[in-house]
């Protein structure tokens, strides 16, 4: 999968991030907030975005998930090494920003699936993923109930705006208004797909059950007094 990174070095000395890479596979689909962290001995390390989950450890600390994460040993091997070649070379430079790029990339296969999360008083419809080439995958993604009608909603994460009002930043989304269109209505398709089919099998599972009872019934009807 062809994808470029760009690195950029964390100023403030006292924290352990000393870097932040952004992805971009096959230049259709970034992936912000890629942090590069100091390890044990000096060694750096990659954590992905994740998010606050609200299960808790036997400390009853957070438990904190990957948002979005290389799926297979071998890309994972492969991402990860590029960004700390790039950070190697920040170091060895003394660059605040480096940069891997690919001419022309190709636009990555994929392939989607949702589960549909309808909740009362919630207008989440469903909980998508996307899975780029079976080697990335990016989750977090929310069907939501519009106005007028259902969209897409990506990872995100809240950061203070103008005057401290708090806003949402996207941390994966498509880049380019071609990509957007066919991610959006892949995604869109397979939750109308999954619904009707949770819908089939609920009416299948209340036909068995009404099937089950009348024949209970007709089977005590037909059994003789003693």
């Amino acid at each position: 999968m062809d994808y470029s990174i760009q690195l950029n070095a964390v100023s403030n000395a006292e924290k352990k991030v000393r870097a932040f890479a952004t992805v971009v596979l096959g230049g259709v689909f970034k992936i912000n907030n890629i942090a590069v962290l100091e390890g044990k001995d000096d060694q750096p390390f990659i954590s992905m975005p994740s998010f606050a989950s609200k299960e808790r450890t036997e400390h009853n600390e957070t438990v904190y998930k990957d948002i979005c994460n290389p799926i297979t040993k071998e890309f994972r091997e492969e991402l990860y090494g590029a960004i700390l070649d790039l950070y190697a070379e920040m170091e060895q430079t003394g660059k605040a920003e480096v940069k891997m790029e690919v001419e022309s990339p190709q636009e990555p296969e994929f392939e989607v699936k949702v589960t549909p999360y309808e909740r009362e008083g919630s207008n989440i419809l469903g909980l998508g993923r996307i899975y780029f080439e079976d080697s990335f995958v990016v989750g977090n993604i929310s069907i939501l109930r519009g106005k007028e009608k259902d969209f897409v909603s990506m990872p995100s994460h809240m950061v203070n705006g103008k005057g401290d009002k708090p806003v949402y930043r996207d941390i994966c989304y498509p880049v380019t208004k071609e990509f957007r269109e066919k991610l959006n209505d892949r995604l869109l398709e397979c939750y109308q797909q999954e619904k009707e089919q949770a819908l089939n099998e609920g009416r299948e599972r209340a036909m068995e059950q009404s099937s089950m009872v009348a024949e209970n019934r007709q089977w005590d009807q037909e059994l003789p007094f003693r």
